[in-house]
């Protein structure tokens, strides 16, 4: 049985990684700060590490025996990062160097790691983006994302450190936290839950490539562990929608329509970012995708819930 770390667990991405994880039979040992939360996975069957990413100690005994280390966390936002590039480099890049350090003291097997494919390509122009296509960020958040891909060939070059970066587009649903300014649907959807406006930056043109959750993870869990022909993935829908097309979406499951209060579009804000995810499904195989409705149903039923409760 496998051993593997996830780093981040609580967190959107981390916290489906760790059920998907159990349920492909690996020994997952969950690390967070889990300061203000329960688990927000759903199994138990883990060993919860409760640490501090920013600690070098906590990151040497967290790595300790594992085959394998997911590094699904973030310190920052899009936002955050640009209102503050330093606390990405601080915090993202630095710190994470400091992980890749601890891997290779204990002698981890393989790295994983969840990068961006929604800001690391950067204004090309291009209809959809390919792994062979230059990463040209304007960003800080993608800037970090990509140094940090970088720091991986480093690591790979000196110290043998085997890693793969998913380079994900834009994923959405259950467990993603409204209040952390990330992700369109669920802070779109909790404004509508409280009767507010939701937002659109610019005139609601912009197209992204959008991943119901549970589909990456079913896309990720399969390649851990397999031997794989690249080092870097695009991961994703491979779909591009709009703006706008995703409120005429969150107008039918929710069942009426809400008030748009719109502002300027970010000037790091790219028009077009779909991701082309053939060298993936060409590897791996072809992931049957939830129909947005479908996902956007399931984000909303939660976060009523719990807004209720």
């Amino acid at each position: 049985m496998p051993r593997t770390l996830v780093i981040g667990a609580n967190g959107f991405i981390g916290s489906h990684l760790v059920d998907a994880l159990v349920g492909a039979d690996h020994e997952v040992r969950a690390f967070d700060r889990f300061s203000s939360r329960t688990p927000t996975f759903a199994t138990r069957d883990v060993e919860i590490v409760q640490g501090e990413f920013l600690s070098r100690a906590d990151l040497d005994s967290a790595v300790q025996g594992m085959d394998y280390v997911v590094h699904a966390l973030s310190t920052t936002t899009p936002a955050t990062a640009e209102s503050d590039p330093t606390l990405d480099i601080r915090t993202n890049v630095a710190q994470t160097v400091e992980l890749l350090e601890s891997c290779v003291d204990a002698n981890v097997g393989h790295l994983y790691f969840t990068s961006t494919g929604g800001a690391i390509y950067g204004p090309q122009g291009k209809a959809e983006y390919s792994e062979s296509d230059r990463a040209l960020p304007i960003s800080p958040y993608g800037i970090g994302k990509l140094s940090i891909e970088h720091y991986l060939q480093y690591f790979k070059t000196k110290h043998g450190l085997s890693s793969t970066s998913f380079r994900v587009s834009n994923p959405y649903g259950t467990r993603q936290h409204p209040n952390r300014k990330q992700g369109l649907i669920p802070i779109a959807l909790r404004q509508i839950v409280l009767g507010r406006p939701v937002v659109r930056l610019g005139d609601g043109s912009m197209v992204r490539d959008y991943v119901y959750v549970e589909d990456l993870v079913r896309m990720l869990v399969p390649v851990l562990g397999r031997a794989t022909e690249y080092g870097l993935y695009n991961v994703g829908s491979g779909s591009g929608t709009s703006v706008n097309e995703v409120l005429e979406s969150l107008r039918r499951v929710v069942g009426g329509d809400f008030a748009i209060e719109e502002r300027p579009k970010p000037p790091t804000f790219v028009d077009t970012v779909v991701l082309n995810t053939s060298r993936f499904r060409t590897e791996f195989g072809e992931i049957p995708m939830t129909p947005m409705d479908e996902g956007i149903r399931r984000t909303y039923d939660e976060i009523r819930s719990g807004i209720e409760r």
